[in-house]
């Protein structure tokens, strides 16, 4: 079996990871949190959403953040932007990366962006042409690609379409979502077979839950058909406010534990990855779902970071 030898880690925790969290943290904390995951080797982070305040408290705070953020040589920031105001407030902020977001199905849709598939479409057209003009990178997820809360099973029929309408706009990547982590090792082939039977690999990464344990066992899936863009979350945090059923990501420390055993290259230091851990941890006053990190003491981690 032949297997990528490097594999880009996009980490998704300081989103996706706190957007579901019932503990608001603070502007300064986050800050912390960032600066660890730079210090661990991660080079492309997700650090909030330019939404309205209201919709993801968690995420209130994500202008003076991105205002904040510690500049690193060869380190990228980006943020999910709604819309056309969104993306002003990204600019403004100084991000020169941003990310779109929309689902697989009707239903998903209408729930968690208040739009009909057609209506998210015309929409984020306007918004990536605009983003593109200013020299902005536009990322894109699609959610729900391998199963919905509302619908059940999704078929590669509907999933082509909407893959076809995205690229057209000039998103450099889609993230391809298993948003309530329903997919499974056998289901995740089909439906990649048939999305890279149509369109280049390059083109797109996986964004995989971790809701029924089956999320290192579907990555393994990727990384056999030559993925080598994976989505992640520090501490396995995350969940989607509009999708239930969803609970966290993939733990990123799990991701590269299991990257770095097979010899596959992240840049990433798990010892540093980890101590960000406990440090979540610390402030979220919880426990975190890594299962790698369960096996390391706070002092161990902290001892070697």
């Amino acid at each position: 079996m032949s297997y990528p030898e490097k594999v880009l880690i996009y980490e998704v925790g300081p989103r996706d990871g706190l957007q579901n969290e019932a503990k608001l943290l603070s502007t300064e904390t986050k800050l912390g949190l960032i600066s660890g995951l730079v210090q661990s080797g991660l080079r492309e982070i997700e650090i909030g959403s330019f939404v309205r305040p209201d919709r993801i408290p968690p995420l209130a705070d994500t202008d003076p953040l991105a205002r904040a953020l510690p500049l690193t040589p060869g380190v990228h920031y980006s943020a999910l932007v709604p819309n056309a105001k969104g993306l002003e407030r990204a600019i403004s902020a100084g991000l020169r990366k941003v990310a779109i977001f929309m689902s697989a199905t009707e239903s998903h849709n209408q729930s968690n962006t208040n739009r009909s598939t057609a209506e998210a479409l015309q929409l984020y057209r306007e918004v990536a042409k605009e983003a593109l003009a200013q020299g902005i990178q536009v990322r894109a997820y699609l959610s729900t690609v391998f199963g919905c809360p509302y619908e059940g099973k999704v078929e590669v029929e509907q999933v082509l379409p909407l893959l076809e309408a995205l690229l057209e706009m000039g998103v450099y990547q889609i993230s391809l979502g298993d948003t309530i982590g329903i997919s499974n090792p056998r289901a995740m082939e089909e439906m990649l077979s048939a999305i890279l039977a149509r369109y280049s690999l390059q083109s797109f990464a996986l964004h995989l839950h971790d809701t029924r344990g089956t999320a290192l066992a579907n990555a393994l899936i990727g990384l056999q058909m030559g993925f080598t863009t994976f989505d992640s979350a520090i501490g396995g945090l995350g969940g989607c406010p509009y999708a239930p059923g969803a609970s966290g990501n993939l733990a990123t420390e799990d991701l590269v534990y299991m990257l770095q055993e097979m010899g596959i290259e992240t840049g990433v230091h798990l010892g540093k990855l980890v101590a960000v851990n406990h440090y979540l941890q610390k402030n979220l006053g919880k426990k975190l779902n890594s299962k790698y990190v369960q096996t390391i003491p706070f002092s161990v981690s902290e001892a070697n970071s």
